[in-house]
């Protein structure tokens, strides 16, 4: 061990000439042993690359949950304020709400990760990139609204259409939002793109969250090829 960190780098052979030897602590391994990252390793130091792992645990992970909201809500944010700000619809916004949920869910859990991670940030992910579409669309709405109501000189009277309450209204828009990079296919080429373009963002997300990147497989019990010399 050095600086109580495990050594994969290069191989370190201790004992007799023909023993196999933990590539962490280079003691002739003997018995069950481990593979930490594919690397034979000896039980006492498979147990110490253990202990020093994050340990997950659902306070760990409803902090990363809950900081990943926070980082969902932040990336919801840049794409409309982008967007509205600039005129411009950039796909590539999504790569940055990806980077933004993956790094607030790992701040949250201090570090830990795996699958139940990867699949709340692809959500949050998906859920911040897609949603963005609503407000970016009721505010187009309103400047052509805002347009037409200048421009036109008179017009008949119409009955009023009923208004939807506020949750049916919130509730189409939030279906809509969801749906709203499969409805850009309409424009196939540039749907296809902003689809590729929010993939990536989901998969930097997926990425991030994974968890350590230490894999311990063991006890094992098969024989150990003894190395030459």
């Amino acid at each position: 061990m050095s600086g109580d960190r495990p050594q994969f780098a290069t191989a370190e052979y201790a004992g007799k000439p023909g023993e196999t030897a933990c590539k962490s602590c280079g003691q002739p391994i003997s018995g069950a042993h481990y593979r930490v990252n594919g690397v034979l390793t000896c039980a006492n130091c498979a147990e110490r690359i253990k202990d020093q792992l994050p340990k997950d645990s659902h306070a760990a992970f409803g902090r990363a949950v809950v900081f990943g909201i926070g980082g969902a809500i932040l990336g919801f944010g840049i794409y409309v304020a982008f967007t509205l700000g600039t005129g411009w619809i950039v796909g590539y916004v999504s790569l940055a709400v990806g980077y933004l949920v993956g790094k607030a869910m790992t701040l949250g859990s201090g570090g830990r990760g795996g699958r139940r991670y990867q699949v709340v940030a692809v959500l949050l992910t998906y859920s911040a990139v897609s949603l963005a579409a609503v407000p970016i669309a009721i505010s187009h709405y309103r400047h052509a609204r805002s347009a037409q109501q200048h421009t036109q000189v008179s017009s008949s009277p119409t009955a009023a259409a009923p208004k939807p309450s506020l949750l049916e209204a919130v509730g189409t828009l939030a279906l809509l939002g969801l749906a709203s990079p499969f409805l850009e296919l309409s424009d196939p080429l540039h749907g296809i793109i902003g689809l590729i373009i929010l993939f990536i963002g989901i998969q930097i997300a997926w990425r991030i969250t994974a968890g350590s990147p230490v894999r311990i497989v063991g006890p094992l019990d098969e024989k150990i090829a003894a190395p030459l010399g």
